[in-house]
């Protein structure tokens, strides 16, 4: 059986896209929870990913083409952006913050995802920059895990959800951006538990 020099040319170019885009799908970037080499603390970082339907070419270019296509491809901040702050550090609580963002998250006793977790940050848009409120699905999906070592009153841990919604922060209207969930990955490291 003889396959043509045309379908062997797409296997080849469609092996090479899957390859690529499981690739792509690998980089996580800094995950501060696992980085033993980093001793000061507290440290965090917060990653958001948009769906591949928002994203120019769906997202198979690297992040720096994306960024020359469309302002605002690339969304994150940690503790070394300015304006950083840890707040809320609780078992099923955690408020992470810096210029221009506001991360608050939420669980029940179980370590579900609950409605009161929310995103609110700026959208960079051709039009103009616009302030967003961002909440999970009902019911959310996701996870929050800290880690408390013993005789610590610091917490380590990691966390990723979706969120379903976002409206404009100051008028309360629901918008249709975006196309899908939004998804927010991120890890902490040394962060010190809140006094009651």
């Amino acid at each position: 059986m003889k396959i043509s020099v045309k379908k062997l040319l797409l296997i080849v170019v469609l092996a090479l896209l899957v390859g690529f885009i499981v690739f792509r799908s690998r980089e996580d970037g800094l995950d501060v929870a696992d980085d033993s080499s980093v001793a000061q603390a507290p440290l965090f970082e917060v990653r958001v990913l948009k769906p591949r339907v928002a994203r120019p070419l769906f997202g198979i270019l690297p992040m720096k083409f994306e960024e020359k296509l469309e302002p605002g491809g690339e969304l994150r901040f940690n503790h070394a952006s300015p304006g950083a702050k840890v707040s809320n550090v609780e078992l099923h609580r955690l408020g992470l913050s810096a210029d221009g963002w506001d991360l608050l998250i939420e669980t029940d006793s179980e370590g579900k995802i609950t409605s009161g977790t929310r995103l609110v940050y700026t959208k960079v848009s051709a039009e103009k920059p616009q302030r967003l409120r961002c909440r999970p699905a009902e019911p959310a999906s996701g996870y929050f895990r800290a880690m408390q070592r013993t005789g610590s009153s610091e917490l380590n841990g990691r966390f990723q959800f979706e969120l379903a919604t976002c409206e404009n922060d100051e008028t309360g209207k629901v918008i249709e951006w975006p196309p899908a969930p939004l998804t927010i990955r991120g890890s902490f490291k040394g962060l010190a538990l809140s006094q009651k």
